[in-house]
């Protein structure tokens, strides 16, 4: 049976909750394998919308169960907030299994991410603050808490003093703010302690033998390709590798288990943050793509960039993951428009490039060359099947396959979960 991985194909918030939603009754685990709460899935079921932030979009499906891998990095009282709200709506979350070896977003990580931001100034990356970034920096650094150590308070004692000893030099002599004091990050960080432990698991463990008892695993990354930390559009980026090379190192599954690698891709495409962004549009066009498709970040709240389709950084996302098909979603935001734009290449130094440049330089100055498609006006929301779209939906959906390098399996035509057309069974 297949092991899956499902991960943004753009900048990241291209509907990858939905997708993973969709598979979520039909697969046996769900994985998250990097990236924290800086990420954000909406998933509409019936006329309810969950708002997930760290927790894996397999939680919501009955029999289904959700793994935060190693690769992730865990903020508790995020994570016990998202639960509450979850157990509130009676959703049964008692299946989640949570890596020992994934770290823990400690209270100074998350205060070095702010200053550290804010003392950028215009040189600013963009991250929403929640120490995201420092939490990778003390890993790479081996200086990082991981959530085994809340069980031996020793052990915690000393990372905690490693970790501030530095830190507490940055915070009073450059930041001018107070020192953080050991003891009251540890007490804190004890008070997770027992409500933790029961979703502590060896999750290395856990999903290799699922894997050898014909189990369908589905690993789901956390942000778009653009935002890897290495293959992304540095260093306007992710502090991880949501491509899919992340979903092994960040879950312990080795390669030649993964069958299917799926790019989820939007319509449209847009992102948040800072850093370049070809397609984006500073005008009405743009004002309608992010009034018709809600397009505010889940997690950070801000309004999303918008642009047209660009089928390079498609075909980019093709190549870095080894994508095998696409799902593509927010067909229907499109609906209205007498000519679609779709960017098929750039024009840097006046010449025309097909491919992602190389140099972060050239990336900067690419103006996008486009092509147009004709639109349509009709409503797509009830189309169940391919040959329900409108001609010219049709054609838009081909001319994009073609152009991305792989197949296009599955359409989103609402945010319904129901509201999906299914071309080809991704299991």
């Amino acid at each position: 049976m297949p092991a899956l991985v499902l991960l943004g194909a753009q900048w990241g918030d291209e509907g990858k909750g939905k997708a993973t939603d969709l598979l979520g009754g039909s697969v046996d685990y769900v994985v998250r394998y990097q990236g924290g709460n800086n990420a954000g899935h909406t998933v509409v079921v019936g006329d309810q919308k969950y708002a997930l932030h760290l927790l894996p979009s397999g939680i919501l499906s009955p029999g289904c169960t959700p793994v935060i891998g190693n690769g992730v990095v865990v903020d508790p009282s995020v994570l016990f907030s998202e639960l509450n709200g979850l157990n509130d709506r009676g959703v049964d979350t008692s299946k989640l299994l949570i890596s020992g070896n994934a770290h823990i977003i400690t209270p100074y990580n998350v205060t070095v991410d702010k200053v550290t931001e804010r003392f950028l100034g215009k040189r600013k990356i963009g991250t929403t603050g929640r120490g995201i970034g420092p939490t990778y920096a003390d890993k790479i650094n081996r200086v990082g808490i991981r959530i085994q150590d809340l069980y031996d308070e020793s052990i915690l004692t000393q990372k905690v003093e490693a970790a501030l000893d530095g830190k507490n030099q940055l915070l009073t002599k450059v930041f001018n703010r107070r020192a953080i004091e050991v003891e009251q990050v540890v007490e804190e960080l004890l008070g997770y302690a027992d409500r933790l432990k029961p979703y502590v698991a060896d999750t290395v463990l856990v999903l290799n033998q699922a894997l050898e008892n014909d189990k369908v695993v589905l690993f789901e990354g956390g942000q778009g390709t653009l935002l890897d930390i290495d293959h992304g559009t540095y260093p306007f980026v992710t502090s991880s590798n949501p491509t899919a090379g992340g979903a092994c190192t960040g879950s312990g599954v080795g390669p030649t288990k993964i069958s299917r690698v799926i790019g989820i891709l939007k319509a449209y495409t847009t992102r948040v943050g800072s850093g370049p962004f070809p397609t984006e549009l500073l005008d009405a066009d743009g004002d309608a793509l992010r009034r018709i498709g809600g397009e505010r970040g889940v997690t950070t709240g801000r309004d999303r960039r918008c642009g047209w389709f660009d089928a390079v950084i498609a075909r980019y996302a093709t190549r870095v993951n080894g994508l095998t098909d696409f799902f593509l979603t927010k067909l229907d935001v499109l609906t209205g428009w007498e000519q679609i734009p779709v960017c098929v290449a750039y024009e840097i130094d006046g010449k025309r490039v097909e491919e992602l440049p190389y140099s972060q330089t050239d990336f900067h100055h690419a103006k996008p060359i486009y092509e147009n498609l004709p639109g349509w006006s009709e409503d797509i929301t009830k189309a169940k099947t391919f040959a329900d779209l409108p001609k010219n939906a049709q054609d838009y959906v081909k001319a994009l396959e073609e152009m991305s390098g792989a197949p296009i399996s599955a359409i989103g035509v609402g945010p319904g979960r129901d509201e999906t057309i299914e071309i080809n069974s991704f299991l």
